[in-house]
């Protein structure tokens, strides 16, 4: 299972082991179960503080848990063959269990050892999922952490029986004491605010505290991350107030045109833009959704920034780069199946699909790779473009257009996605030229439409935005209003591209740099201060 280079690489990493671990399988006859059995038994031989037993009985076959030799009550099941992405959450599961400290700060783990209450997670993976490594390990933290929490993490490709009887039909999904519980990429922060219910008061209650900014940045993906570096490194006391670090970053799979860096993907780039600002003073406040702006009255004047707990952050000035999201098409039966059927990640629900019929809606290039993508795991994709012709680069639409089990249809409106009340069965679209409509038997819809700038909580603030609700700049990132500045996918700047939004960052930071230079301090912010 394991080649000569992940032995070493893990035999490294289990030195790190404090305590003796046991890997406990309840296997079946299937080929997955020899793999199964072939990965422990590597595994064990790597180290002396890890044993393996294969008398387990799990009803779920392959599938094995980690705990601890010590602690039989605090453990963590796998059930299929945690490879591809989830190799690095099977690393870390056994070293937690090893007594291994984990990155995690003393409060998040003290609020998990608090939680009173008994919770069994079941959560469902792919194996190409960049999601779900996050979810993964936060569940796999809260298990090892505290012995009224349970977590079964559950390979969807080896029980796809399963899968379908329970409509799991997009991935990362978890389910809580045998109820659906969330969807979608999650850390163990939000997790915990799901399911403390006393979080959202408390985070509240830390945010007022804090003293006003220098600089307040909104938003934490490329763009924030970028002007936050920038005006820190410039002596200014600097915040980010993020609904959720990392952005659209971390939605996004393979990177090939951030210059200098041929390949990488979005997670990687995400944590290693957490880092980056964790290298300097600057107060990260994650999990803090924005809602409402009050500008200052005057230049130098306090801005504030009041949140979605109810708490508020004051600033002298403030970069705003909430980003934005995967626009929806907007038509009935599309909010009905999400999740059921209805997809926005091809590459972390393409393996559920395996085999079936889908359409992917959009033919810019997002659109036309996830149909590429889609082909090589799905039975056929059906490619649906609004415009006369694929907007796509070339070299994509050549790839595509050799693949034989693809069919692109332009001119072409969706009006409907068709289902039977469990999971989508169908699409329904208008071809434009004719006004005929025609329907698609299909059971998954991929929408790849564009994007959507994160900008409703401005609307009655003041500042100016387009008529597609985007922050309107200038070219120095100023708004309209002194003080405030912008950057990034939530703006009116052209191309939403990453290497585009950090270098918008970075001019909105100087920009501000400027303006608190030049505009003294006024008795309403003394006063504050």
């Amino acid at each position: 299972m394991l080649d000569a280079n992940m032995k070493q690489q893990l035999q490294k990493y289990l030195g790190n082991l404090r305590e003796p671990i046991e890997l406990v399988a309840s296997l079946g006859e299937d080929q997955k179960s020899a793999e199964t059995r072939e990965l422990l038994e590597e595994i064990a031989g790597l180290h002396d503080k890890v044993s393996a037993s294969f008398d387990g009985s799990d009803d779920r076959r392959p599938s094995f848990i980690i705990r601890r030799a010590s602690d039989a009550e605090r453990w963590v099941r796998f059930a299929g063959v945690p490879m591809g992405h989830e190799f690095t959450s099977l690393v870390l599961a056994l070293l937690w269990a090893g007594g291994h400290p984990p990155k995690v700060s003393e409060e998040v783990l003290q609020q998990i050892a608090d939680l009173e209450g008994d919770f069994a997670f079941e959560m469902y993976f792919s194996l190409s999922c960049h999601n779900c490594p996050d979810v993964v390990q936060a569940l796999t933290l809260m298990a090892l952490t505290n012995p009224r929490i349970t977590a079964t993490l559950v390979e969807g490709g080896a029980f796809q029986d399963e899968v379908e009887a329970r409509n799991v039909m997009a991935v990362p999904a978890v389910f809580l004491n045998g109820e659906p519980f969330a969807n979608g990429k999650m850390d163990v922060e939000e997790i915990l605010a799901k399911i403390d219910t006393n979080a959202e008061a408390r985070a509240a209650q830390k945010l007022e505290g804090k003293e006003p900014f220098e600089v307040l940045v909104v938003g934490g993906g490329p763009a924030g991350a970028s002007g936050a570096i920038y005006t820190s490194r410039k002596g200014f006391r600097t915040g980010i107030a993020a609904e959720r670090f990392g952005g659209q970053v971390l939605d996004t799979m393979g990177i090939e045109n951030f210059i200098s860096v041929p390949y990488t993907e979005g997670p990687k780039l995400a944590a290693q833009l957490e880092a980056h600002v964790a290298e300097y003073d600057i107060d990260v406040m994650n999990l803090q959704k924005a809602e409402k702006l009050i500008p200052a009255k005057k230049p130098g004047g306090m801005h504030e920034v009041v949140f979605a707990n109810g708490a508020s952050l004051r600033a002298r000035s403030l970069i705003l780069s909430t980003g934005a999201r995967w626009r929806n098409l907007g038509v009935p039966g599309e909010f009905e199946y999400r999740n059921r059927g209805v997809a926005y990640c091809p590459h972390c629900d393409g393996p559920l699909f395996k085999g079936k019929r889908v359409a992917v809606i959009g033919g810019g290039n997002s659109g036309v790779e996830a149909a590429i993508d889609l082909a090589n795991i799905v039975g056929h994709v059906t490619l649906i473009e609004f415009d006369s012709k694929l907007r796509a680069d070339q070299v994509l639409q050549d790839k595509l257009r050799s693949m034989k089990n693809v069919d692109i249809l332009v001119s072409a409106q969706t009006t409907e996605i068709t289902g039977d009340d469990e999971r989508v069965n169908g699409l329904v679209y208008k071809n434009r030229e004719s006004g005929e409509e025609k329907t698609v038997e299909l059971e998954g819809v991929f929408v790849q439409i564009g994007l959507v700038p994160n900008t409703e909580w401005l609307k009655d603030s003041g500042l100016e935005l387009s008529k597609f609700g985007e922050i309107v700049i200038d070219g120095k990132a100023a708004t309209n209003i002194p003080g405030i500045y912008a950057a990034g996918d939530a703006t009116t700047v052209p191309y939403k591209q990453i290497i585009i939004a950090m270098g918008e960052g970075s001019k909105a930071a100087l920009s501000a740099f400027d303006y608190l230079i030049r505009n003294e301090s006024t008795d309403e912010i003394a006063q504050a201060a």
